[in-house]
């Protein structure tokens, strides 16, 4: 609160002595009053000191009455100098800094992490997919693929699948539509290569069924089974078979110990398949 003005303050003081005074000569008044019989009483006396009594009474109220507030006079602000108003704006600014800069450092912080930590390989099913180019049926020759076998003679006797190849050809099988094809020279080979497949798992672990194994007696058969199925993929051993098919599949995988260069680019080359697929 506002303290009130000194000349007030010396005014309420000197009226306060005032009535003190008022009151000892009212006092002895009254006594003197009262000592002395009504009857002697005259008319002024009596006005007198109704007056009195009056008077005091105002003046009591008057004291008494709270005082009216005062006004505040605003403060005058002192004109903002360039200096002033840089020195604000720097504050206004600096502000929202110190506020993020907890969150920023853990930004940067969270960046440095990310690009120092070790990068995730691809799994084999991602790299199956990039490689085949999203190709949906493939159509693959088993002797010197899936099979350690090479010639169909040696599938007289019996067949052996490749344990290297075999989580390819899962993978494979698990959204590709594949084919499986080879010449052989009896049915006992034939026999002997499902039996393969089928210890292996390939029939229950993957989506191959035994009649997606497909047989034939020639060279030729093989290559019209292929054209048949008109497939995303073809991988052969054949150099003589892909290249009769160039023409109207759109991709192949010539497998062969030796690097073959083909020269149209729907042809690749590769030491296994396993290979192909890093």
């Amino acid at each position: 609160m506002a303290e009130p003005p000194s000349h007030l303050s010396s005014f309420k003081d000197e009226l306060i002595q005032l009535i003190k005074r008022l009151g000892t000569y009212l006092a002895l008044k009254m006594s003197n009053l009262f000592s002395i019989s009504l009857q002697k009483l005259d008319p002024r006396s009596v006005g007198a000191i109704a007056g009195l009594a009056v008077a005091i009474i105002f003046t009591y109220r008057f004291t008494r009455s709270p005082a009216p507030p005062t006004r505040r006079q605003p403060k005058r602000q002192a004109p903002i100098t360039s200096s002033t108003a840089i020195s604000t704006q720097s504050n206004i600014t600096l502000m929202p800094s110190g506020v993020y800069s907890s969150s920023e450092d853990l930004r940067a912080q969270n960046t440095f992490d990310e690009f120092f930590q070790p990068v995730k390989q691809p799994t084999l099913g991602q790299i199956v997919r990039q490689k085949l180019n999203e190709g949906r049926k493939v159509t693959c020759r088993l002797l010197g693929v899936i099979l350690e076998e090479s010639s169909p003679e040696e599938l007289q006797t019996k067949a052996t699948v490749r344990p290297s190849v075999l989580d390819v050809l899962l993978e494979i099988t698990k959204f590709c539509d594949l084919y499986l094809m080879e010449r052989v020279i009896d049915d006992e080979s034939e026999k002997n290569v499902l039996l393969a497949l089928e210890n292996a798992g390939i029939f229950t672990s993957g989506g191959l069924v035994k009649d997606k194994v497909l047989f034939c007696r020639t060279e030729n058969g093989r290559t019209s089974f292929v054209r048949q199925l008109e497939p995303d993929w073809h991988i052969d051993t054949n150099p003589e078979i892909v290249s009769q098919l160039a023409r109207f599949i759109k991709y192949q995988l010539h497998v062969s110990p030796v690097k073959t260069e083909w020269t149209t680019g729907k042809v690749l080359s590769s030491p296994s398949l396993e290979k192909f697929f890093g």
